[in-house]
């Protein structure tokens, strides 16, 4: 099958080795390169850079919404477009240009957790299961019919991370099953009930409040993880936690308890992995080898 692949970040990338390795792949578009690092030099999106090395050609234009984009993508003569985390709304005459359409590879269980952050999202709220659902695209933002969804376990200690790892790799087996059998797909429109949007996050939200109930603290670091990771004052250092676990204990909200455990409003999290400013991150062990914190000390909010 003739392909456009649409997205952008490290989560697209192996949906784009499976499409590359099992259909023709006409066309890579996905942001364009945006200034990063110290040298704040242009670095492109990982789509890009492994769009490059397969040798597939790259667009990355600024908007959609323009004739002469819309007659570029149409004069690919695709079947069919993929598109997955690309970062652009598009419009109906995108939508029309493939022969059989646009789907969508989402990472959450539609019509919960449409928009931009649903990895992030459906840990923080204590969601016990998410999944990828293949959708048929429309205007709206991730309104479409579901083609086709598969569930997964958010386990107790599940970051962010290891869930969009996870759900990557599922993306990338579905997708390729999707587009095999996709003239026998029936679309299944959302529901109207149980629609949440899954707003984009912000660093605002990363410091870590003590006084939340330890279930609640344990969400939110394991949600920001790793990026843009929760941090907390320690010992006058701010300090991003990575990993954790609910642990028993209870003390003042922030208290050290013991190694890296910390209390809450109620009960306590043990922390398991840590990263100091400018530091990789380290386990318990090792960061407080280095940083030895006082039982009864109080992490600090701001």
């Amino acid at each position: 099958m003739k392909v456009i692949f649409m997205g952008s970040p490290d989560f697209s990338v192996p949906i784009l080795d499976a499409l590359h390795a099992h259909h023709e792949v006409v066309c890579v578009y996905c942001q364009p390169p945006r200034p990063a690092g110290r040298g704040k030099k242009d670095r492109p999106t990982p789509v890009q850079a492994r769009a490059e090395e397969l040798g597939l050609p790259v667009r990355h234009p600024v908007t959609l919404r323009t004739p002469e984009a819309q007659a570029d993508l149409a004069a690919l003569g695709a079947e069919v477009a993929v598109v997955v985390a690309y970062g652009l709304l598009l419009p109906q005459a995108i939508l029309d240009a493939p022969t059989r359409g646009c789907v969508n590879i989402h990472a959450s269980l539609l019509p919960r957790w449409r928009g931009a952050a649903p990895i992030h999202r459906a840990i923080l709220a204590g969601d016990a299961e998410t999944g990828i659902c293949i959708m048929q695209m429309e205007a709206g933002l991730d309104t479409g019919p579901v083609l086709m969804c598969e569930k997964t376990h958010i386990g107790p200690e599940d970051t962010t991370q290891d869930l969009h790892d996870r759900l990557s790799g599922m993306g990338a087996r579905l997708i390729l099953g999707a587009l095999d059998a996709l003239d026998d797909l029936a679309p299944q429109p959302q529901p109207a009930e149980g629609v949440t949007y899954a707003e984009k996050i912000s660093k605002d939200e990363a410091r870590i409040d003590w006084t939340r109930p330890a279930a609640e603290v344990d969400r939110h670091i394991r949600g920001l993880s790793p990026f843009p990771g929760a941090w907390t004052i320690l010992a006058g250092e701010r300090v991003k936690l990575l990993r954790c676990r609910l642990a028993p204990g209870n003390g003042r909200p922030g208290e050290v308890l013991d190694g890296l455990t910390i209390a809450c409003g109620e009960g306590a999290v043990e922390v398991t992995l840590v990263q100091r400013e400018g530091k990789r991150p380290m386990e318990p062990d090792e960061f407080l080898r280095g940083f030895p914190l006082d039982r009864g000390s109080i992490a600090a909010q701001s």
